[in-house]
């Protein structure tokens, strides 16, 4: 979501931020620049034919804080909230009334005193009128202006006075607030209770009911590595959830967990309900990634987040897949279309809003069996466009905030104008027999039944992996007593691997003996891929839950599992290289280190982490986020070799000197790669649990063939010849300008030379004959532009970009829409790149598919680049530019007193 952790590496370093066209290149001499829009927060948005938005509101520009939710009354007019402040009250204009504002207020609630100007209630991140009430989600560290704690507030009318004078905390939640704490309501689809959604930093509050078992765990065998650089380190199973409330607030039922940073759940017609979850941009490029995705959130779902590097696979029989991985970004809001006044296809739709890249997406769903697939549209662009929340209101338009983190705030409001019907068609939902089948059994989620287990266990072996999913929830459910013998005499392999994964969460160690028995007695050859891979995951957690096998039940789990390793596909090599390495079976560290040899290894894009959108087409959007992207697409980290390292980390038997030197110049090898802001961290933290298991005689050798001396103490990033000393600033142009106007005398050439590459500037300029091509050469910089000219182009970098460099923004028939710089064209197609990282790999773009084009009006060098930087520092900086990399410039010549902008 919007508050997603930003890095502050990125921040540092990334004068590749003159990537493209940048102030830097009117430098070059270049002077066309892109044509200003009328328009500028209108012309920015990309949209799909017949539809017209309109630019309402600024709460920016009237002090009203950054806009995060909204909700409409019972009179149809919008409440909104400002992330850090007040609620806001607003009457629409009606479609069609031209440039008419609409008329704000600040809501007054609670008993407000003459002068006071604390805030009677705000700080929410989501808001929902319903029962003639208004309920408040707060996310707050309790301050001087708001001291109401996180938690779900009700708010009502008892007056008659039009506002908010009685406030009911429903519940207070715990856990760290903030970026990952407590977010959006949904009315449930009968009108008569409330859904809500948490983030992993919130904890699950004592419940009336648990949909999904509560006897969570991390249920892993990899070798736990949490986050190298802190972040969710204490946040445990099962992560984000879904609540569903009654309206007063005292009657709580968990309905889904698993998640990482769900902001915002939405309902279709058929009264399912679906989640937009992110993903953690700090693991790019390793194996534990994944995306953010649109998940089906189905009764007593469990969606798999583990913190650090124990996030599940889609594919593991005790969580459910998403039902479609969109790729990197910042999920927001989420909200369906039925109440659209739009064409069909749309009001049958979900509608994605990503902060980071300032996407929404349409997510056209389709039934398919038990849940949907979904095909990814881009509804609406634009960059920078920081979307927050969004509604369709009771005049049928999409309404729809940017703003979060205080960044600039707008409301705009999105109709339909084009040729096509927006009359609703009235159709019944369509209900395959699979989705009616889950169900029926998802009413046996409510605890114990006598009917349960007769209607579920035939269908734990159902071809639907959403069947077999609700069957056995609805199993766990009931006494253990009434159904374990039951397992070990099952007959049917994928009933006794499903019924085995319920007893490994539901039963005691009493019973493992028995279980791995029962386990070794299926035919392994006769089973599926999918169903290898199920069971392999129940021997997991029998090992887990239950505890290892141990005397002869071992030598069977090994003698049973061994010779079917290693197997065809990398999803079936994951599994067993879990709990054979763990098992220490005879060979394992040999055919491991074998399978590390393999490149591409067979099914490695079939683990069910695929992306609907190419992580190339977001590079160009948001050059914050955009850069590490492109930095990880650069040097790809081997995905599938990485997990078999950090899984080898845990084996202490079967080491010969051969595999040892083997195995750890694999972490020599691993630094060259390039990911995520935490991806140095876990390859040192593997290394170093790795190393635990080396004789220590041997110990300084290993560490050294292993990456020691390239790593900083921490481990968490590479040894540079300088780093920023800071304290840094969010340098202002006047400030910045006054400290270097102030003097540049006696200035250090080298310190002003390692600054200039430690944030990266050689990647992608020239200067003195060295550096990249990407951007302008920058030798003659201080011959004709002065201090003032060369800090604004850092500070304000969009406010000129040259048609030499821009990026340009390609409208595809289908709707999508591709952005990258313009290299090339023929009487076909277009060029373009998208990594300035790798500018030589260029995209084609047929002709005949593109609408229109047009220039960005954003430039990828990101603001803020000195922010790292103390006044000397950038005095060094600016001193080296304008040398254009010749010490004996006379900008190091000067007398005391410094030399003036010219």
């Amino acid at each position: 979501m919007f508050f997603k952790q930003k890095s502050s590496r990125l921040l540092l370093f990334v004068s590749a931020m003159a990537l493209a066209g940048t102030s830097w290149v009117n430098m070059s001499g270049v002077t066309s620049e892109t044509t200003k829009a009328d328009n500028p927060k209108l012309d920015k948005l990309k949209l799909l034919p017949g539809f017209k938005a309109e630019h309402l509101y600024s709460p920016s520009d009237n002090k009203q804080g950054s806009w995060v939710a909204m909700t409409f009354d019972d009179k149809g007019r919008m409440i909104t909230s400002d992330q850090y402040g007040f609620l806001y009250r607003l009457e629409i204009p009606p479609v069609g009334s031209g440039n008419q504002q609409p008329k704000v207020e600040k809501l007054k609630v609670g008993i407000v005193q003459p002068g006071d100007t604390t805030v009677g209630m705000g700080y929410a991140q989501g808001l929902l009128y319903a029962f003639n009430s208004l309920y408040v989600m707060v996310n707050n560290r309790v301050n001087k202006n708001f001291n109401k704690p996180t938690g779900l507030y009700r708010l009502q009318d008892t007056n008659g006075d039009d506002q908010f004078e009685t406030i009911t905390l429903l519940k207070e939640l715990k856990g760290q607030e903030g970026e990952h704490g407590p977010h959006s309501m949904k009315l449930s689809p009968d009108g008569k209770s409330i859904y809500l959604v948490a983030g992993n930093h919130v904890d699950v509050p004592q419940m009336d009911a648990y949909r999904l078992p509560s006897n969570w765990k991390e249920d892993n065998l990899f070798p736990q590595i949490k986050d190298p650089r802190g972040h969710a380190n204490d946040r445990m199973a099962p992560g984000g959830w879904v609540a569903n409330i009654d309206p007063e607030g005292k009657r709580w039922e968990l309905i889904g967990a698993g998640f990482r940073n769900t902001f915002d759940i939405a309902f279709n017609e058929a009264g399912d309900m679906f989640g937009y979850d992110s993903d953690m941009e700090w693991d790019f490029g390793l194996p534990w990634y994944r995306p953010t995705r649109i998940c089906h959130i189905t009764s007593g779902s469990e969606f798999g987040w583990r913190t650090g590097n124990g996030k599940w696979l889609p594919g593991n029989p005790d969580n459910l897949p998403p039902l479609l991985n969109i790729g990197q970004g910042s999920p927001t809001n989420l909200m369906y279309g039925d109440k659209a006044r739009f064409p069909e296809r749309y009001r049958q739709s979900l509608f994605a809003f990503d902060w980071s890249f300032g996407i929404i997406y349409s997510i056209h769903l389709k039934p398919k069996g038990a849940t949907y697939e979904g095909e990814r549209e881009e509804f609406i662009s634009g960059s920078p466009l920081p979307l927050t929340d969004g509604m369709f209101g009771p005049d049928g338009a999409m309404y729809f905030l940017t703003g979060g983190r205080r960044l600039e705030s707008d409301l705009y409001r999105v109709t339909y104008t084009g040729t096509e019907s927006v009359t609703p068609v009235a159709k019944a939902p369509v209900i395959t027999k699979e989705h009616q089948l889950r169900t029926q059994l998802e009413q046996y989620h409510h605890g114990a039944n006598p009917a349960a287990v007769a209607a579920a266990w035939p269908n734990l072996n159902h071809p639907d992996r959403f069947v077999r999913y609700a069957a056995r929830i609805a199993v766990e459910h009931q006494p253990v007593a009434q159904w374990q013998e039951r397992v070990f005499t099952e007959t049917d392999p994928q009933r006794l691997t499903q019924a085995a994964v319920a007893l490994a969460r539901q039963g005691d160690a009493t019973q493992k003996s028995k279980l791995y028995n029962a386990l070794v007695k299926i035919n392994y050859n006769q089973l599926s891929e999918s169903q290898q891979f199920d069971l392999s995951r129940a021997f997991e957690l029998a090992m887990l839950r239950m505890g290892m096998p141990e005397g002869a039940d071992r030598d069977k789990v090994i003698a049973y599992l061994n010779p079917h390793y290693p197997a065809k596909t990398a999803l079936l090599n994951r599994g067993l290289s879990r709990v054979l390495i763990s098992l220490e079976a005879p060979g394992v560290v040999n055919k491991t280190l074998a399978l590390m040899d393999i490149k591409d290894e067979p099914g490695s894009k079939d683990l069910g982490l695929e992306t609907a959108t190419a992580s190339s087409d977001l590079i160009l959007r948001n050059p914050q986020y955009g850069l590490d992207i492109a930095k990880m697409l650069e040097k790809v980290p081997p995905l599938q070799q990485t997990f078999y390292a950090v899984m080898l980390s845990r084996a202490d038997a079967g080491w010969t000197p051969e595999l040892r030197t083997k195995y750890f110049t694999w972490f020599g090898n691993a630094f060259k790669y390039q990911g995520g802001r935490s991806y140095v961290g876990f390859i040192d933290r593997a290394r170093k649990l790795a190393l635990n298991h080396v004789p220590k005689e041997q110990f300084e050798k290993f560490n050294k063939l292993s990456g020691a001396d390239l790593l900083t103490a921490n481990g968490n990033d590479f040894v540079t010849d300088y780093a920023p000393k800071g304290p840094g600033r969010r340098w202002e142009l006047a400030s910045a300008v006054a400290v270097v106007d102030s003097g540049l005398a006696g200035r250090s050439f080298d310190t002003g030379k390692k600054i200039y590459s430690a944030i990266l500037c050689s990647r992608c300029h020239s200067m003195g004959g060295q550096g990249g091509d990407i951007g302008p050469d920058l030798t003659q910089l201080g011959t004709r532009f002065s201090n003032k000219d060369i800090l604004e182009a850092i500070i304000h970098p969009d406010k000129a970009i040259s048609d030499q460099y821009v990026s340009t923004i390609f409208t595809l028939k289908n709707g999508q829409s591709v952005l990258g710089r313009l290299v090339n064209e023929d009487k076909t197609s277009y060029s373009i790149s998208q990594n300035p990282f790798a500018p030589d790999e260029v995209r084609k773009v047929a002709k005949k598919d593109v609408v229109s084009k047009k220039n960005s009006t954003v430039s990828i060098m990101l603001p803020g680049l000195i922010n790292s930087l103390n006044p000397s520092e950038l005095k060094d900086l600016v001193a080296y530019l304008k040398s254009g990399g010749n010490q004996n410039n006379e900008v190091y010549k000067a007398a005391a007193g410094g030399t003036k902008g010219k």
